[in-house]
């Protein structure tokens, strides 16, 4: 199946593409009604080809970091399209498709097409729902980034900024909420798995890191609502620390015996 992916992912890259330049360059409600459904299209190719390809391998196509950005790329993309439905934000549309479109082209370029049977452990019905649970998160939090870079690069009124900010907490509030759950379905899964719900391995001690720096953001924002600046750079740098949770804790020697790294 993975053969095939390279048809798909060019006709989702093309029509993301395409949809973006509609957004950024066209003013007609036409036009932009077009945008969206362009958009819409892309991500119904690659959530097609992400069900053909459970079918294929039978078994859940969560097990490698190729497939992740699979389900990132999906659900950014759902997720720029849902707020630009709601609040009519061509620019985070557009940023959440091109960034959808970066990480289908990393994984044209790095399909990781071996085919990996589960080990034990991920035979679980604790693996799915943890896995969605958390690149759900993830995209959610990915989008409230992109809200901060802009808000931090941009000079806006304090009136014009005051709507992104709201829609970046909003985004997180609702990204921490499933990152929650996410390591509660972690610790319960564990606890099925390997008798305890809590190791501190390397991969949960980056996870309750980054659950940590979104907890940080919230209540800088409860405590402080009108330093925009600062808790968009705190917003930022959270992401980052996401980034390391999920790719950059593979490739700490640390980890290399970590029993939550499956890419090897």
């Amino acid at each position: 199946m993975w053969l095939n992916f390279p048809v798909f992912a060019s006709f989702a890259i093309v029509l993301w593409l395409a949809a973006t330049g509609l957004f950024l360059f066209s003013a007609s409600k036409m036009l932009n009604r077009l945008a969206a459904g362009l958009s819409v299209t892309g991500t119904a190719v690659l959530l097609v080809f992400v069900i053909m390809l459970w079918i294929s391998i039978d078994r859940p196509p969560m097990r490698t970091l190729g497939e992740t950005r699979l389900w990132y790329a999906i659900f950014l993309s759902g997720i720029g399209l849902v707020s630009y439905f709601r609040w009519k934000y061509k620019w985070l549309v557009c940023y959440s498709l091109t960034l959808a479109v970066m990480f289908l082209s990393v994984n044209l370029n790095h399909p990781e097409t071996y085919d990996k049977t589960l080990m034990p452990a991920l035979q679980s019905p604790w693996f799915v729902p943890h896995v969605i649970v958390y690149i759900f998160a993830y995209a959610l939090l990915g989008a409230s980034s992109l809200v901060a870079i802009r808000n931090l690069f941009v000079k806006q009124s304090g009136k014009a900024i005051s709507g992104p900010v709201s829609m970046a907490d909003n985004l997180v509030y609702l990204g921490f909420s499933f990152l929650t759950l996410g390591l509660l379905f972690g610790a319960l899964w564990a606890k099925e798995a390997w008798g305890h719900y809590w190791t501190w391995d390397p991969k949960e001690t980056w996870a309750f890191i980054t659950w940590m720096f979104y907890l940080v953001y919230i209540h800088y924002r409860f405590r402080n609502p009108l330093a925009h600046n600062k808790a968009m750079m705190i917003l930022a740098a959270s992401f980052v620390i996401l980034l390391i949770c999920w790719f950059g804790v593979n490739y700490l020697p640390s980890a290399q015996n970590s029993v939550h790294v499956y890419t090897e």
